[in-house]
């Protein structure tokens, strides 16, 4: 599979960041911050919907900075008598290794991961105790952060797959099919897993009531099956994920 150069900068520098977009093609587009230093990747809201009907809101931002980058995430349920906000923030050096994952949810609790010398470990804080539990993950510190219900955290992890599986070629970028592995912990849940993402192809589907031509991959784990479709010509911005077993559809705003 093959695109032209134009489109596949911001892969480029993923392969040298795992995660962000090329200064080149960014200072095309770049917007107006209050630091200098600090560019906007990516930015926007997910409508996440279930048989049909909207359930919650996910607004999200992947900040740019000199050594790191920082995703921030909003989950706003929009349904339900009590509805419950999480808010996550991911921060991972310019070598894809973790720094410091934070969550919380407005009904109380939270936790945050951390380094541990070379591995990962996970602080728990449950509301009325006073210290915070502990658990260790023999995983590295490049392993993925997937937690539950944050859908821009993958939207980071098929650009990581994509930066390892398109090289330049001519002058152009050329992509192979074969899948990737990757180990991911998932906080919430306290657990870690191995996910496998493929790439299918360009495919045209309807979004929003409008055909697009999207970039189709598949998300993959041991209990789960999920198909996602990134838009090639903007930064391979995560637009649609369809989750039939779930009837649940994830789509940009």
């Amino acid at each position: 599979m093959k695109f032209d150069q134009s489109r596949f900068r911001a892969v480029v520098f993923i392969l040298v960041s795992c995660m962000m977009v090329s200064s080149a093609y960014a200072a095309d587009k770049k917007k107006e911050t209050k630091s200098s230093d600090t560019k906007f990747v990516d930015s926007g809201s997910f409508g996440i919907f279930i048989k049909g009907l909207r359930v919650a809101t996910e607004t999200f931002h992947i900040q740019q900075k000199n050594a790191s980058s920082v995703i921030k995430s909003e989950l706003k349920q929009t349904s339900g008598s009590d509805p419950v906000t999480q808010k996550s923030e991911l921060e991972i050096t310019s070598a894809g290794e973790l720094v410091r994952y934070d969550w919380s949810q407005s009904s109380g609790g939270s936790l945050t991961v951390l380094p541990n010398n070379e591995f990962l470990i996970e602080k728990i804080s449950v509301a009325g105790s006073a210290k915070p539990a502990e658990q260790p993950f023999l995983m590295p510190n490049t392993s993925a952060i997937m937690d539950n219900n944050f859908f821009v955290h993958r939207e980071v992890l098929i650009w990581r797959y994509l930066a390892g599986a398109c090289k330049a070629e001519g002058g152009a970028m050329k992509c192979q099919q074969e899948p990737g592995e990757f180990g991911v912990l998932i906080p919430q849940d306290r657990s870690s897993a191995r996910v496998r993402v493929e790439l299918v192809g360009n495919e045209k589907i309807n979004v929003g009531g409008a055909e697009r031509d999207l970039l189709h991959l598949n998300l993959k784990g041991e209990s789960f099956d999920w198909s996602l479709w990134v838009d090639a010509h903007d930064q391979f911005k995560l637009i649609k994920v369809a989750i039939p077993a779930d009837s649940t559809e994830v789509v940009r705003d």
